[in-house]
């Protein structure tokens, strides 16, 4: 034994070896105690969180868009469709490098700047993990192109959808209107979740007035996706609900007998079956093609049309506000039999011009020469001025006022589509806060002859001769006839709405209109008589024209108007009525800029009452010239199961 043996405490050694042994075997059994602590805690009192958070990275619930609702005339023909398209779509969330994705994409793919703005503001509205359309509707070529190169294109995807058609085109385009691009402006204002997957939305017409119908409610599916979020397969499946079809009151053979029959000249037809409400036809010429806005118009395209002269987009039939000129006569009889001004004895002398008492100034009638003595149905069917410079001044402007504005005047209809404006019925009030000064008496002549600061829209006009046809009964105008439910099948149809009944105060009040109009349309010296005389079923009209800018009551191109720019002469203006003794149909007319109510619109009604009442064209026809023509067709049912007034 060694010297050093001797100096060594073996004890003690012993003892500190067992003591550190002891520590390392306890923070041993800490340690793995604490291990089976958080084990416990991961596997059993947050299994849930991590097998959510686990399943998040291989799982996507995606929104299934619903299927947009069709919508169909009133005999079942196609107005808007669906047609199979294809989209390319990008998931953010999947994408490393957005902004060099999309340059990529460019090289191979016709993406503009306006695609790849609409986009940028989609995605600023959308969460990350959904997909977004970059392009939509691609060629066959174009699909082509990017699944050659997929594999470089780390969450780009092909998307099969839906894109909006329109049979129709330029014909129906204001009142069936269009859909567009989602914005996000839209996303403010609307339920997102209402719009998940849905990349399109109601923009004008029918489309936009009954989104809510036609859109639809989203369904989801859970897709199982790989590291780089290609799907795999589908887990589960909950179909949304498809958006209802609309059958509109629209008959798509009047609607484009109107707008052929427009020719040239732009304007306004709408026709009403008055026993109902319903709108037979709501033309506005020019029109434009929806499908440019389906997928989305360049910003060069949509200046072009907002600068075209003929103004495309603007709806003449519920926007247009126009004098209503010699339109307005039958209505001042209605409201000087009403107010006891007028009878069926009353006679005014027509010299060819009217003076206020203690003035001067000549209010001319369009025939210099007169007409004599006249009642007041031979003042319609003439359309003499100088009998409702008198009867617009025997009554004044306030009980103008009152007896005219039940027939709608002045405010909207209430029609189901977006847009519509109210016109204006003249009134002290009015002037008073929009020109500053009083009212003058002979502003109360001008509101008799239409002229002035009358302003009325086609619909107006074509509601108001409806309650004419049916003596003071009326509804609410509508466009929209039955609903058909996309789950069940069932088409539901939409009750009209009645409007308050305009009481006849004078028992003859209604005849006197009438036959005044009767008188217009088929009896010698009507203005309307050269395009009525042969109808086959009796009609009730009234011509009318009206001044575009102010013109000298002596100047001698006031009737031609030959040598007036296009642009500065007279609109042409037609209301009528048929058959007289059982109403279906009431039109009126607004051909801008076509001088006469005869000879401009009046040939325009005449060819949607054909169609109407008889199913073809007569005036105009040589065909059909000498032929007898066809029994008046049934009601239509869904196959759904100033001056110069003549």
């Amino acid at each position: 034994m060694s010297a050093f043996d001797d100096i060594r405490n073996l004890f003690e050694e012993r003892r500190r070896f067992s003591r550190r042994i002891a520590v390392a075997a306890g923070v041993g059994a800490l340690m793995v105690v604490l291990l089976l602590l958080r084990l416990v805690q991961l596997q059993i009192f947050e299994h849930t969180y991590y097998s959510t958070r686990s399943d998040d990275n291989r799982m996507r619930v995606v929104p299934v868009p619903p299927v947009r609702g069709l919508i169909y005339d009133r005999q079942g023909v196609l107005l808007a469709q669906n047609l199979p398209s294809f989209d390319l779509v990008v998931t953010r969330d999947q994408v490393p490098d957005l902004k060099a994705t999309i340059t990529a994409l460019r090289e191979i793919l016709p993406i503009t700047d306006d695609d790849v703005q609409r986009f940028e503001a989609r995605i600023r509205a959308t969460p990350s993990y959904r997909a977004v359309p970059l392009l939509t509707n691609l060629s066959q070529e174009n699909v082509a192109k990017f699944e050659v190169d997929r594999y470089r294109y780390q969450g780009v995807d092909i998307q099969a959808a839906l894109v909006r058609n329109y049979p129709l085109g330029k014909s129906a385009a204001h009142v069936v209107g269009y859909v567009g691009g989602i914005t996000a402006d839209d996303l403010k204002r609307v339920d997102p979740d209402l719009y998940a997957g849905l990349d399109r939305i109601g923009r004008a017409g029918a489309e936009r007035s009954h989104e809510d119908l036609l859109r639809g409610t989203p369904g989801t599916k859970i897709v199982e996706a790989n590291a780089v979020g290609r799907p795999l397969r589908e887990l589960n499946y909950k179909p949304g609900v498809n958006g209802s079809n609309l059958y509109l009151t629209i008959d798509t053979r009047l609607q484009t007998v109107a707008q052929e029959a427009l020719g040239d000249l732009n304007g306004a037809v709408v026709a009403i079956d008055p026993r109902n409400g319903d709108v037979l036809a709501m033309v506005s010429k020019p029109g434009y093609d929806p499908a440019m806005f389906v997928n989305g118009l360049s910003h060069a395209d949509y200046q072009a049309l907002l600068k075209d002269p003929d103004e495309p987009l603007y709806d003449r039939a519920l926007q247009g506000l126009f004098s209503p000129g010699s339109t307005i006569k039958p209505f001042m009889v209605f409201a000087g039999m009403q107010a006891g001004t007028l009878n069926d004895k009353t006679h005014f002398y027509c010299p060819g011009y009217f003076t206020l008492p203690g003035s001067s100034r000549r209010f001319r009638c369009w025939k210099r020469t007169g007409h004599g003595s006249l009642t007041a149905t031979q003042a319609i069917q003439q359309s003499c001025d100088v009998f409702f410079y008198n009867t617009a001044f025997q009554l004044g402007i306030e009980r103008i006022d009152k007896y005219l504005a039940p027939f709608g005047f002045g405010r909207v209809t209430g029609v189901d589509l977006p847009g519509e404006r109210p016109g204006l019925l003249p009134s002290p009030e009015w002037v008073r806060a929009h020109r500053g000064h009083a009212w003058y008496p002979g502003e109360t002549l001008n509101t008799g002859i239409g002229q002035g600061i009358w302003k009325v829209t086609a619909l107006q006009l074509a509601q108001a001769t409806a309650r004419v046809a049916m003596r003071g009964v009326g509804f609410v105008p509508h466009v929209v006839q039955a609903i058909g439910d996309s789950t069940t099948g069932r088409v539901t149809q939409v009750a009209p709405q009645p409007l308050p009944t305009i009481v006849e105060e004078h028992p003859d009040a209604w005849n006197e209109v009438i036959e005044g109009m009767e008188m217009a349309a088929q009896q010698p010296h009507g203005t309307a008589y050269s395009i009525m005389r042969d109808a086959p079923y009796r009609v009730a009209a009234k011509t009318g024209s009206a001044q575009v800018i102010g013109m000298a009551q002596d100047s001698g191109s006031q009737h031609d108007q030959v040598d007036i720019p296009v642009k500065y002469r007279d609109n042409a203006l037609f209301i009528s009525f048929a058959p007289v003794d059982d109403p279906k149909i009431a039109v009126a007319v607004i051909a801008e800029h076509g001088v006469h109510g005869g000879s401009a619109a009046a040939p325009v009604a005449r060819k949607v009452m054909d169609m109407y009442l008889v199913g073809r064209v007569l005036y105009g026809n040589k065909e059909a010239a000498g032929k007898p023509p066809a029994a008046p067709a049934p009601a239509s049912t869904p196959a759904f199961a100033g001056t110069a007034n003549r």
